[in-house]
């Protein structure tokens, strides 16, 4: 039996800048992210427009990070 602990996601073993980290970071996420789904299936959610959501948070946390183009301009 395989059991995955949604708690605990693995550090990398790559830099950000190895072509291997993408595909590394998709291995650690792709069961939490399948557990996910099934959980707001199971709670009556449509799992297309679950899955639609989550691009969007996702999208959403990165801009509301990330400092405007004004803030970087230089004042040179």
């Amino acid at each position: 039996m395989n059991v995955t602990n949604f708690n605990v996601i693995p550090s990398p073993s790559h830099a950000a800048t190895d072509l291997n980290y993408e595909a590394e970071l998709k291995v650690a996420l792709d069961p939490v992210l399948d557990d996910l789904l099934d959980r707001t299936a199971a709670a009556g959610w449509d799992r297309r427009k679950t899955a639609y959501t989550i691009m969007f948070l996702a999208a959403r946390k990165l801009t509301d990070t990330m400092p405007s183009p004004e803030a970087t301009r230089s004042t040179s």
